[in-house]
């Protein structure tokens, strides 16, 4: 199992349907199975989610956050994780809308 503890992501790619932007901090923190992470910037208020961890690093998350229109905006995502040759975490996404127009969409988010 991967350990997120105390790691932090930008994006790198996000489909035109998705609000995180390269101006996004994800902060992880992990106890356990069990991940959750706070996240902010472009236009992107306030964000939080939560996620289990499966055997593989893979993580089953949750997602709600706050964009600079005043939204309250709901989500699921499946990460998949790749670690690159100097260590770092890149993961790759696969996620949906669970308010607003209910698409779909990837990301890819790497640790800094």
């Amino acid at each position: 199992m991967i350990d997120y503890n105390d790691r932090r992501f930008i994006p790198v790619n996000n489909t035109a349907n998705g609000e995180v932007s390269p101006e996004v901090l994800f902060h992880y923190k992990q106890t356990g199975r069990i991940v959750t992470c706070t996240y902010s910037g472009g236009r992107i208020v306030s964000g939080q989610l939560i996620a289990l961890v499966d055997d593989d690093g893979g993580l089953d998350m949750r997602y709600h956050q706050v964009n600079d229109q005043g939204e309250l905006m709901t989500g699921v995502c499946r990460s998949t994780p790749e670690m690159l040759p100097d260590g770092r975490i890149r993961l790759h996404e696969q996620w949906r809308w669970t308010s607003g127009d209910g698409s779909a969409g990837t990301s890819v988010l790497e640790e800094l």
